[in-house]
Formats: structure tokens, sequence, C-alpha cells
């Protein structure tokens, strides 16, 4: 019997033979080491993303899901409270984010390359992209510098999980207890001192003379610093990993900066850092042959999904030509990022103003240490080399 072990961490090196082993013949698959259904091709990841009567969130949408968090977050709530989260946070966004990170985001990349600018070779993770990550989320929100560096620990110890058993440990939680504690004293200073920034914009969006709850801003924060910090630099982190990797492409993308977001697309499809998510059955299901019960969880392998060939023509390649459409690197249905837009206008930013810097570069280590996560995957370390 096929053995499926996401939570193993030789998996994370390359999981994507054993997720087209699932894809071809174990397409409903009960995991033993998961304790839930595994669904891995495109068409039904696609259909429990927009089925949330069927594939619920409201019992928690991470693999290994905080206390106290399911049901208060947008991406742990179904309609018609999603929506209202929704409504509220998308409101919030749309006041700032876009207009205001250009110039911030280019401030921000200028500067850390100056601090590797004498190396030959480098940690773009450490060095560079969670750096940046960082400086934008403290930028939006307007967070005070001091303590910055425990925000960034915490909010990677979040995401994070026990690298042998993918279980969350005490340090996991109590990192999670002490972002809430953070970001709820963050909404109380800010209710009392509003300003322009995504902060005092979540505290007082308005809909019909609704607005967000103390708890759901304070959730909401805590969420988005996590996933901000290990979502963004976690993704910046797979797009220079590939194009490490991919030679031909690095070079075009290098020479023409115009070829980024077509390049970042098909790196949120054949690398995307978020790998896997989970739902919980409203109602028997029947796939495949199975029947998934109701109360069973689902484990929806996005990273799996992206690399259908049933979707995508000859899928392990990394063709930055390919202009992939519908790729889940953003999730789909109602729980789509609603990050996205700002993650993209980020991400190029980042990427002319490094490829600016590092025209030409390889990677230096043939095995890399990923994020232990149940969620996430990411290069902990990128070592670099200027060619």
């Amino acid at each position: 019997m096929f053995r499926f072990d996401p939570y193993d961490p030789a998996f994370d090196a390359d999981p994507f033979p054993a997720y087209k082993v699932l894809r071809d013949e174990y397409p409903c698959f009960w995991s033993e080491e998961a304790g839930m259904w595994v669904l891995s091709r495109y068409d039904d990841v696609l259909n429990a993303l927009t089925n949330w009567r069927t594939y619920s969130s409201a019992k928690g949408n991470l693999i290994d899901e905080f206390p106290g968090r399911a049901g208060s977050t947008l991406g742990s709530s179904d309609p018609p409270r999603h929506d209202r989260l929704r409504s509220l946070i998308q409101s919030a966004m749309t006041k700032r984010a876009l207009d205001h990170i250009l110039e911030p985001a280019r401030a921000a990349c200028q500067a850390h390359l100056v601090e590797i600018r004498d190396k030959d070779v480098f940690d773009f993770v450490g060095d560079y992209g969670s750096k940046v990550t960082v400086d934008l989320l403290f930028y939006l929100f307007n967070l005070p510098r001091e303590g910055a560096e425990q925000v960034r620990d915490n909010a990677v110890l979040m995401v994070q999980t026990d690298a042998k058993t993918r279980q969350k440990t005490e340090e996991h939680l109590g990192a999670f207890r002490w972002m809430a504690d953070y970001a709820e004293n963050l909404v109380q200073e800010r209710k009392k001192n509003p300003g322009d920034d995504l902060l005092s914009n979540f505290i007082t969006a308005e809909i019909d003379g609704e607005k967000l709850l103390d708890k759901e801003v304070q959730l909401t924060v805590t969420t988005l610093i996590m996933a901000g910090i290990e979502s963004l630099s976690g993704f910046l982190g797979m797009f220079a990993y590939n194009l490490a990797n991919a030679h031909d492409a690095r070079r075009a993308v290098s020479a023409d900066h115009g070829l980024i977001p077509d390049a970042m697309e098909e790196s949120l499809r054949f690398n995307t850092s978020a790998q896997r998510f989970k739902r919980c059955l409203q109602v028997d299901t029947g796939l495949h042959g199975q029947t998934m019960k109701e109360g069973d969880f689902v484990m929806l392998c996005y990273g799996s999904a992206n690399r259908d060939e049933r979707m995508f023509a000859d899928p392990d390649s990394y063709d930055i030509t390919r202009r992939p459409k519908r790729h889940l690197g953003f999730g789909g249905g109602v729980h789509s990022c609603l990050g996205a837009m700002l993650a993209r206008v980020a991400t190029e930013v980042v990427f002319s103003e490094f490829l600016k810097a590092v025209p030409d570069f390889t990677r230096v280590d043939q095995t890399l240490p990923w994020v232990p996560s149940s969620n996430f995957r990411s290069p902990q370390v990128l070592r670099l080399a200027r060619a």
C-alpha cells in the first residue's frame, strides 16, 4: 500500500514524485500520518476551494491549527461571516496598500542590497528577502521599529512545526500567544491614536454601519503578520530558487525585467510556497470510489494541483513563456488570497531591484534546509554566488 507522509522532513526537498503517484493512482487518499483525506488533482482541489458548503474552513484551514483561531479569521471562516470579514478587510486594504507600496519597497530593497554589495556569496533569504518583507509589513502597519527582530522571529516560529513530528510544540504555541498579545496592544493603542496605516484602516473600516470587532482585528493582524512574513518571504525565496536553477530563464529575465511578471506567475505554479491547507467535510462525499464522511478533514495539495498534467502541459518544466492561467499559487474560490495583488506588485519591485544589482547568480548548495511546516514550503537558507 502506498504510504504518503507529508510530515516527513525529506518530503520537503522534492514532494513532486509522491504527488504524481497520488494524482495517478490514489487521487482521493486517506493518509494515516496526517489523519485526513488528501486531494491532489487540480479539478478536485479547485472544486473543494469553490464549494465551501461541502468543504468548510470554519474549523480551521491550517493543517495544525492554533487554539481559538478557527472561525475568527478570513481564512478560517465560511460565508456569510467570511464575506463580511473580507469586505471590511478589502475596504481597508484598498485605501493604502497598492498606491503607497512602490517607493517604500524600492527603498527597502536598495538599503539591503547595499549590505550585500561586497559579498560574493550571500543568503538570499536571510540577507535580502526576509528583511525586505519585514520592512514592508512594518511600513504598511506602521509598527514600531523597536523589537522588529522579535516580531519577525515569532512570526517565523508561528508558521513552523516540529521538524520531526510536524506538530505545533509549546514553542510554536507560545509564539502565537506572543503575537496575539502584541497585536492586541497595537489595536488598543491605534484605537486611541489612529493614523493613515493598514491597522488603523482595519479599525475604522465600515460597511453599512458595521465594523470589525476588536478580536477580529487582533486575529487578522496576527495572521497577516504571520502569513505576510512567511508567505511573501517564502515566495520570494522560491522565486529566487527557481531562477537559480533555470539558467536560461534567469538570463532572459535579467536582460528584460518586463518578463518578471510572467516568470513570477510560473514560479507560483511551478513551486508554490503555499503547499497545502485543510477543510472539514459538512456532508458525506463520494470521490474516485471513496466515501469521505461528514466531519472528516481534507488536505488540499495546491502544490500537487499546480503540477497536474491534466491541467498544465509539461508541468514539471519551469517555463516563463507559459503564462499559466488559473494556477492555485494564491488559492482559489472565496478564499483566494486577498493580498495577491499586493504580493505581485511587491515581488516585481523586489526582483527588479535585485536583478539590477545581481544580474547573474548560481546556487551554492546542492542540498537545502527547508522550512519545517505542515502548510508552507520554502528554503530556510538559499546561498547564492554572483556569476
